[in-house]
Formats: structure tokens, C-alpha cells, sequence
């Protein structure tokens, strides 16, 4: 399975916003946004450049991308489902992003970060309606219940659970997670309020249709 293996301040450097690549260390003073927020490189800081339309789509379907920490194929693959699915495509499309496993991990604060909720799945570490799952693109529908597996419960990863779900941004309405039984439960589809606002996702919709 490819991965990418890009420095993670560096691509949230060259988008110029902060994409929480690195979990915790992205809100402490540590976060190279704070200390270089400037686009990497050899001669320092410097301004940036000017874009065109089809550049700003460019970065913006990058941004988006990176965020969910995914590669161009599986990318385009689920614009693709979207564009197919009845409704608005744009909506599906961040929907399907929401759905993921490896995402609804990160969102229930059991990772820092996408790229650890993604390693915490790859090593079969949840359960998705009693079957092991293992796969991070596995998408969770309404009404399925995840469950940490018994057999993982003793795991570093999640030594201090309560401590890390204190600290973890706010769960969004569409999970809900019950600390005693160590197991979410997927009440509906993502809602409107739900999708991350910070990307626009009419400009990779503009890119894609090109």
C-alpha cells in the first residue's frame, strides 16, 4: 500500500494552513506554523506566490487530500463514487470522506492524528459489528457499532483513554461513544454542520470536471 513519506510540516508550510498532520504537537508552540509560516525552502522566507483559478483549485484539492492523508488515486476514486451518487456531489463527496474508518477514529479522539488512526486499523485493533476490520478505507454506515477488541484494550495506544478523549476536540452528533463499553456507535449520515468547513469543496469539483 502506498503511503506518503513527505516531511507533514512541510506540506501544512506550503499549503500556508495547519492540516493537524502531527496530532498533539500541531496546538502546542512547537507546530512549524507557528514557528515558520512561510513556504519551505532553501532561501528562507519569502512571500507567496500568486495563483491562477486553475492553481487555487490545485491547492485546494491538495489541501483537501492531504487533510484526509490520502494519494491522488484513492482520491479521485471516491470523487468519482460521489459524482455518481443522487444529490449535491460536493456534499457526498466529503461525506464519504467523514465515513471512512481511519476517519472515524480521529474523530472519536482515539488517535491524534489520521495517520495513526490509519496504523491503529492496519493492526486490526477495532472491530466493526463484532468482524475485525483492518481496513482504514472501510466505510462505516448508519446504525454499524466499532468496538476496540478486547485482545487491544491493554494496548499503548490506548493507555489514558478517558485523559485523551478529554483533550480530543468535540465528537461530532453523527457518533456517539460509550467510554464503559469502549465501543461508538454510527447514529446517522455526516450532517452539513459535520463536514469540515475549511475546505471548498466547489473548487475540486471545478478541478476534477476540467
Amino acid at each position: 500500500m502506498g503511503r506518503n513519506i513527505d516531511n507533514k510540516c512541510k506540506q501544512c508550510r506550503r499549503i500556508g494552513e495547519k492540516l493537524f498532520l502531527k496530532g498533539d504537537r500541531c496546538f502546542t508552540a512547537k507546530c512549524a506554523m507557528v514557528k515558520r509560516n512561510y513556504v519551505p525552502g532553501f532561501h528562507g522566507p519569502k512571500g507567496r506566490k500568486r495563483l491562477s483559478g486553475y492553481g487555487l483549485q490545485l491547492q485546494e484539492k491538495q489541501k483537501a487530500r492531504k487533510y484526509y492523508g490520502l494519494l491522488e488515486k484513492q482520491f479521485r476514486l471516491i470523487f468519482v463514487k460521489a459524482s455518481k451518487m443522487p444529490g449535491d456531489a460536493g456534499k457526498n463527496f466529503l461525506k464519504l470522506l467523514e465515513m471512512r474508518l481511519d476517519n472515524v477514529i480521529y474523530r472519536l479522539g482515539l488517535a491524534s492524528s489520521r495517520a495513526q488512526a490509519r496504523q491503529m486499523v492496519t493492526h486490526g485493533h477495532f472491530s466493526v459489528n463484532d468482524r475485525k476490520t483492518d481496513i482504514p478505507s472501510f466505510s462505516v454506515k448508519e446504525g454499524q457499532v466499532i468496538k476496540i477488541k478486547k485482545s487491544s484494550q491493554n494496548n499503548r495506544f490506548f493507555k489514558n483513554l478517558s485523559e485523551k478523549l478529554k483533550k480530543s476536540e468535540e465528537r461530532p452528533s453523527w457518533l456517539n461513544f460509550d467510554v464503559k463499553e469502549l465501543s461508538a456507535k454510527v447514529l446517522h449520515d455526516p450532517k452539513d454542520s459535520d463536514l469540515p468547513q475549511n475546505i471548498n469543496v466547489q473548487m475540486i469539483i471545478e478541478y476534477y470536471s476540467k
